[in-house]
């Protein structure tokens, strides 16, 4: 005898009225809607590159320059999306970076070679995630305060350890990776690694139990925690895979400029925050996709390159950034108040 499956119903056990779709077909068209989105964005700014520079823009060598620095700012913001996720915030991302960069190009740190760069960057990110999550989870301080006090921190610390001058990193094997030679079928080393951290990212979030703590933190932490949720505790694994993903960032970003600068990671908050909510994080959290994200990254990396190709200077990069964030928060508000 043929079964045939129940259709859905909603959490009361009853079927959704006649003619309306359940909650989670809606949420997974709207995503499906976002992401073609975000791919035409993306597909019309290539055209805009091609038609204004078409000579450079569409020259191997600098699509291969938009991946390697959309590397950097990518690993940071797939962990920043866990973060804004959650309902929290990250103001201190870039300045993390800025002081592991610092910490792992030190003199006494090269001696150690590829493999004492690498660790240290890994474990200066951690640790100051630590620090975040404890403030955050345990002190019960508000992200916001807590992040901005860490940005101040961490930059101090870095010009501190660096005397404001740049530390030229001289292990041959770091800087290899940054080379031409190393390019894997004409990709840069750098973004296969920021592909692998997506990929991570992506299965964390969606498919494993830590990811779906993540959304009902985010979108009612109090209701969480009578399901039986730590909060305190997701909280601060939050904020050190954030840390963990500075320091990654950190590593990729001395392969990249081959030194340690206590300015490195300068408004990395900025852009790692205007990614997630351009890609359809719910910056009240309750809500994230790396996916997403990822196309913010490579949506504003384009724009970026398109800007200084085409001469026009940096402030008007970050005035456009600043628009774009506005509107991207708007049309969230408006897609909430309409659901």
């Amino acid at each position: 005898m043929t079964q045939h499956a129940s259709p859905p119903r909603d959490a009361t056990g009853k079927l959704p009225p006649a003619g309306r779709l359940p909650s989670w077909r809606l949420m997974s068209a709207r995503a499906d809607v976002r992401t073609l989105s975000l791919l035409g964005v993306l597909a019309v700014l290539v055209v805009i590159g091609g038609v204004t520079e078409p000579d450079s823009f569409l020259d191997v060598r600098n699509l291969q320059l938009i991946l390697t620095q959309a590397s950097v700012i990518g690993v940071v913001t797939v962990g920043m999306t866990f973060v804004i996720t959650s309902g929290g915030i990250d103001l201190s991302v870039g300045a993390i970076v800025a002081l592991a960069s610092v910490w792992a190009t030190t003199v006494a740190t090269q001696e150690y070679g590829f493999a004492g760069i690498l660790f240290t960057a890994v474990l200066v990110g951690l640790g100051c995630g630590l620090v975040n999550g404890v403030l955050v989870a345990y002190g019960r301080m508000v992200p916001f305060i807590a992040t901005l006090a860490m940005l101040a921190s961490a930059r101090g610390l870095a010009l501190q350890i660096t005397d404001g001058r740049t530390q030229v990193v001289t292990v041959d094997s770091v800087l290899s990776l940054g080379e031409r030679d190393a390019y894997v079928l004409g990709i840069p080393p750098l973004f296969l690694v920021f592909a692998l951290v997506t990929v991570v990212g992506w299965l964390v979030l969606n498919r494993t139990t830590f990811g779906r703590r993540t959304v009902a933190v985010g979108g009612n932490a109090e209701a969480a925690r009578l399901a039986g949720i730590d909060v305190r505790r997701q909280r601060l694994y939050l904020y050190l895979l954030s840390g963990l993903c500075c320091g990654i960032a950190a590593f990729l970003l001395i392969v990249l400029s081959g030194s340690g600068q206590n300015t490195n990671g300068n408004l990395y908050e900025l852009d790692a925050i205007a990614a997630a909510i351009i890609g359809g994080t719910l910056l009240s959290g309750g809500r994230g996709t790396i996916t997403g994200s990822v196309l913010g990254v490579l949506i504003f990396t384009t724009i970026t390159d398109i800007f200084a190709l085409n001469n026009l200077q940096s402030d008007v990069q970050q005035i456009a950034k600043g628009a774009i964030i506005v509107a991207a928060v708007l049309v969230q508000r408006r897609t909430a108040n309409t659901t």
